[in-house]
């Protein structure tokens, strides 16, 4: 009997000792609500309201539908729907670089983790320096190489930088030392299997998470990119819409006052900043299952 009750007193006394951890829990989740999805519900909010409303009612009270389709109508008027243009050139260079990039990331991650040659060593160093360099740092040479061919002010400026991928040639890489069996592709050599046989039929099923993971981080990359289309392109009607936000933010008379009649109000530039990111987070909503997958291959061994 006193055992059945020292269990018993042993089950209640348990849930003390997990209230630190709770709390710890807690805190970080409130942090996490008010520098990130704060932001983000304002700025759906802000997209509801008049530029008065804006200003003087409270920071997270809805406005009106009314006023939703008020900010529409004069965003997709401006400079007649060069909004949509801009979504759509983003959509052309994103989706153009992210099918060169894994046409080129994914066979050069598997060539440098299951071949050896001379200098492997040296491409990989020269792989992790690029992929930690800032992007600004390579806009310079960028555009003198893309000057060099006669490039510039083309969607070609963008999309080839972007088309070549450090990350995503390491991430391969990794993928292919850690997570696939070099037994199998062995086996399927001794099948008979040619070196682009095992690569297609074998390593390439297996390879479907970091796929994904390259090709999320590779469209996230080119959807957000701002500074190498900025000096690149030096057309409106080319710009893509990260760069079409920057043209948005000068026309603001509360940002500018200098602007003229083609004035874009603060309710406006947060309904183009939801537009800029809803494609990024459709992508993710879809691919999450896949990215998780291809975050977690190669952290546990047989």
């Amino acid at each position: 009997m006193s055992r059945a009750s020292h269990r018993a007193s042993r089950r209640r006394h348990r849930p003390a000792r997990h209230i630190p951890s709770r709390l710890l829990a807690a805190s970080v989740l409130a942090v996490f609500l008010v520098f990130f999805v704060l932001p983000v519900l304002w700025l759906v909010l802000a997209a509801t309201k008049t530029d008065q409303q804006l200003v003087h009612d409270s920071p997270l009270s809805f406005g009106s539908w009314h006023a939703l389709k008020a900010n529409w109508d004069a965003l997709t008027a401006y400079q007649d729907d060069a909004i949509l243009l801009w979504l759509r050139n983003s959509a052309l260079y994103a989706v153009i670089s992210l099918v060169i990039t894994l046409c080129v990331a994914v066979p050069a991650g598997y060539a440098l983790a299951m071949t050896e040659f001379r200098g492997r060593h040296a491409l990989l160093i020269a792989t992790l320096v690029v992929m930690l360099m800032p992007n600004a740092t390579l806009v310079v040479p960028l555009f003198l190489e893309i000057n060099a061919v006669h490039l510039i002010g083309t969607m070609w400026s963008i999309i080839l930088p972007y088309s070549f991928y450090p990350f995503g040639v390491y991430l391969t890489y990794i993928y292919f030392t850690t997570a696939v069996p070099k037994d199998l592709l062995a086996a399927a050599r001794m099948d008979g299997c040619s070196e682009f046989g095992v690569f297609r039929h074998v390593a390439l099923p297996l390879a479907t998470p970091v796929i994904a993971l390259v090709g999320f981080f590779s469209f996230v990359a080119n959807w957000t990119n701002y500074f190498l289309p900025y000096v690149m392109l030096p057309e409106s009607e080319q710009m893509p819409i990260q760069v079409g936000i920057g043209n948005l933010l000068t026309s603001v008379p509360a940002f500018n006052p200098t602007v003229g009649s083609l004035a874009i109000q603060r309710p406006q530039l947060a309904l183009a900043t939801l537009l800029a990111i809803t494609p990024v987070l459709i992508v993710f909503l879809f691919a999450q299952r896949f990215l998780v997958s291809g975050m977690l291959a190669g952290a546990t061994k047989e």
